[in-house]
């Protein structure tokens, strides 16, 4: 089976092995341009089409960005580290904070929509409810130094959450948690599943990113403490622009 040092590997792929090594190893740093199309195809021997495979593949990966008329420029966005367990503890949104503020200092724009709607058959199975039955639906994007990183779509019983904050696009210190709180269903237990897969032609577009690079599909249900599930957040990520970060005792 032919490694990432094999000359069965295809010549684009080694030759985006090499930048992506040198990208890693700090001989190109953020903001930098690697060399272009042409010199490439001179440096190695091979057909401009094939260099221009090679910068593609690393554009997938996230690492560089390409404009007509330029060689790439190696990306300057440093990706958000995700603290999966740190980030929803109850010190957390107890305490009036956010809970992408566990996760970043840098400031975070989130377009927000909030609806009530028939909940979708997968979401009223989890939540409990009857079929055609409404959910407050929370719908977020939620873009960082004008890049979108993440689209997240949380699933409320709408008897639950009626009449309160939640059903705003403000919901106040704390969120939708504190809200719950409030309401006598604080949540007492989590449950993410965690998947990857090429996105959607509408998650690629609203997430500014190649179809060809995959997402994270992140799923949590909240549980209050009679193990009732108060809200289930789907969520989709860049993958190119998360680390995943779970820190737990043995």
């Amino acid at each position: 089976m032919a490694n990432g040092t094999s000359p069965q590997r295809p010549k684009y792929q080694r030759i985006a092995d090499d930048l992506r090594t040198a990208i890693e190893s700090g001989e190109y740093s953020p903001g930098d341009r690697l060399p272009g199309e042409n010199a490439l195809a001179s440096q190695y021997d091979v057909a401009v089409l094939t260099a221009r495979q090679a910068l593609k593949v690393l554009r997938t990966e996230g690492l560089v960005e390409t404009k007509k008329g330029a060689s790439a420029r190696v990306i300057s966005f440093q990706p958000i580290r995700r603290h999966g367990i740190q980030r929803i503890a109850r010190e957390q949104w107890g305490a009036g904070k956010s809970i992408w503020s566990a996760d970043e200092e840098r400031p975070v724009t989130i377009d927000v929509r909030v609806d009530a709607i028939a909940a979708p058959a997968h979401i009223s199975r989890a939540l409990d409810l009857e079929e055609g039955e409404p959910v407050c639906a929370r719908s977020r994007r939620f873009v960082l130094n004008e890049r979108p990183v993440m689209l997240a779509t949380s699933y409320l019983p709408y008897a639950l959450v009626e009449g309160t904050a939640i059903t705003r696009v403000d919901t106040g210190e704390g969120g939708t948690y504190a809200r719950l709180a409030e309401l006598g269903h604080a949540p007492a237990h989590f449950r993410e599943e965690i998947r990857c897969r090429f996105p959607t032609a509408e998650e690629a577009d609203a997430l500014g990113m190649p179809a060809e690079r995959p997402v994270i599909k992140l799923s949590r249900s909240a549980f209050d403490a009679d193990g009732r599930i108060v809200e289930v957040n789907e969520m989709t990520l860049d993958s190119a622009a998360y680390v995943l970060d779970y820190s737990f005792d043995a």
